[in-house]
């Protein structure tokens, strides 16, 4: 049984001290492994880079020659020992829903991020002792069998269980079918318990409802919520690490919606991606890349449901609703990847790229597109059985099917369940939708009509953007660096991205007047620096709509048919109830 331990010297030096004991080794050599991801961000992070002043000593204290024999993997000449122990620094300076954070106040580890394995004895029960001050708490999925002391079931246990320690925690419970689900914060904010509480249990309730059974025995909600603006989360057995600020926002309405989204899609994930697992990552091999195609199911479908489930419970209003899903819209649309690359491919790549900007128009988001996809396909299942059945039922079945017996799923086992649940060909949608370049507003515009709904194409709220095709760079505020361009459009004969524009006609940009410069414009010269080069080029518009916006409307011409639709959709009335007189 391998034995962890974690303690810190010095906070402000982020390095924490791990020790690994290891026993019952059998033969002259043993073989250490650290992974080199972590589940829910498919990419190699190469954790190792973070580790410093390693060594490897017998039970007598005498060291023990090891070597590197990958840039994780150690070999260790065990000189006839069943036993030894391993030390390192690790740098905990990573702040962030999978990283690591040491400070003076509270600690925060993904043991994914820094603890390693003898090869042979990954199956086997494994504790995680800590250093800290007695009188800090400690939030985690694990249970704690001693005082500081966690108990897993096995290295996958253990990495998939997130910690954060501190004396500040605030903690809350809820329950759902009997079940506890444990919400934590640690930072300086102050939840409102009386609004948090009610909606976690409604967004809670709608997906056991959904699944009907839950595959763990208690859930923990663990929220690092810091004094800066931050938004991540990641998924995990039985918990999810939030990072939100800025803290002194945490319950005003934008910040408090990001906590709700992304709780509730973190919860949904405990089904899906843990136990309804793509059979490339079953069991997960930590080593390498595991390649899979079916993002769309993991993320998008989960994406999907994340903000969709919290308008069904109620949680959401129908305009909440649509805001994000006008903003998932516009994230898809920001450039033209859609044309290049399907969303199963981009799946496929994001051990490449798939977390960064990338080229220009190389990829999709399978968080996005494949949000669109299944909306879509919820959609299209709807009118296909007369709102018999529904997304719901593929999920379950789903469940049932490969999470619930820890079976892989396919591509094909997929599409084979949509298709079995719509009672029809889904053929081309999957072909188009999933594996193809077709644009989504081919499928998304009809589905979308079945519950009296358009979608709206409308300009750019930047003139230069829909006229001309060129967006500048939001990350360089202060001055008009061209961030990106259009293929084809007026703007890709003649600038280039990291053009640096410095007048319009003459005109310096100054003060962001670059949109009041070209109003009323049949043609514009910009001058601007490229490679510190002035140069001077001509614009002129073509007539197309460049960099639209998409946003999802209720048709007020809805037949009540389609208005009956919308409500098995999304549990609400079409038609909102009018306020009283004097409100």
């Amino acid at each position: 049984m391998p034995h962890y331990h974690l303690s810190f010297q010095n906070p402000l030096s982020g390095f924490l001290q791990v020790r690994t004991s290891i026993e019952n080794i059998i033969g002259p050599e043993v073989y250490l492994q650290l992974p080199a991801w972590r589940p829910g961000r498919y990419e190699l992070q190469n954790f190792a880079q973070k580790l410093q002043a390693f060594e490897v000593t017998a039970p007598d204290g005498s060291p023990l020659p090891f070597k590197k024999v990958t840039k994780d993997r150690w070999q260790v000449e065990t000189k006839g020992n069943q036993a030894l122990e391993v030390r390192y620094n690790f740098y905990a300076r990573q702040m962030d829903g999978g990283g690591s954070w040491l400070s003076s106040d509270f600690l925060y580890v993904n043991p994914v991020n820094c603890l390693l394995t003898p090869e042979g004895q990954e199956q086997e029960a494994c504790t995680l002792s800590l250093t800290i001050p007695e009188e800090w708490e400690i939030a985690c999925g694990l249970p704690e069998t001693e005082r500081h002391t966690l108990q897993a079931l096995n290295f996958d246990h253990l990495v998939d269980s997130p910690f954060i320690a501190s004396a500040t925690l605030q903690h809350e419970v809820y329950e759902e079918q009997g079940i506890p689900f444990h919400v934590w914060f640690q930072g300086d904010c102050t939840p409102d318990w009386k609004q948090i509480l009610p909606h976690f249990k409604e967004f809670t309730k709608e997906q056991l409802a959904l699944f009907q059974t839950f595959p763990v025995k208690d859930y923990h909600f663990l929220n690092i919520i810091l004094p800066y603006t931050h938004y991540h989360g990641v998924e995990h057995l039985n918990s999810t690490v939030i990072t939100l600020g800025p803290s002194e926002q945490l319950m005003l309405p934008a910040l408090y919606k990001e906590l709700l989204g992304v709780s509730c899609h973190e919860l949904f994930h405990t089904w899906n991606i843990k136990q309804i697992r793509p059979k490339e990552m079953l069991p997960y091999d930590f080593t390498r890349e595991n390649y899979f195609r079916t993002g769309y199911v993991a993320e998008g479908v989960t994406t999907y449901y994340g903000d969709y489930l919290l308008a069904r419970s109620g949680v959401f209003t129908t305009d909440q609703y649509f805001q994000e899903l006008n903003t998932v819209l516009k994230r898809h649309s920001i450039d033209q990847g859609e044309a290049n690359l399907s969303v199963a491919d981009s799946s496929f790549d994001t051990w490449l790229d798939g977390y960064k900007p990338g080229i220009p128009d190389r990829k999709v988001s399978i968080y996005h597109k494949g949000c669109i996809a299944a909306l879509v396909l919820d959609l299209e299942i709807r009118r296909a059985t007369q709102n018999a059945r529904s997304l719901d039922d593929v999920m379950r079945r789903m469940w049932q099917e490969f999470g619930q017996p820890g079976i892989g799923y396919s591509e094909a086992d997929y599409q084979r369940l949509t298709e079995e649940v719509a009672g029809v060909s889904l053929e081309q949608y999957f072909q188009e939708m999933i594996f193809g370049t077709v644009p989504f507003e081919k499928w998304l515009t009809p589905a979308l009509e079945y519950v009296g709904c358009s979608l709206e194409k409308e300009p750019a709220v930047l003139s230069y953007e829909s006229t001309y095709g060129f967006r500048l760079n939001a990350a360089m505020p202060t001055s008009s660096v061209i961030g990106y361009v259009v293929p084809n459009s007026p703007a890709s004969t003649a600038l280039s991205v990291d053009d640096e524009l410095i007048a319009i006609n003459g005109r310096k940009l100054e003060n962001s007047n670059l949109q009041n410069l070209i109003k009323g414009q049949s043609e514009i010269e910009v001058t601007l620096f490229r490679q510190k080069t002035l140069k001077t080029v001509k614009l002129k518009p073509d007539g197309t709509v460049y960099l639209p916006q998409y946003c999802v409307k209720k048709n007020p011409k809805a037949s009540a048919e389609q208005q009956a639709n919308f409500k098995h959709w999304l549990k609400q009335d079409f038609k909102e109830p009018e306020k009283a007189s004097g409100e």
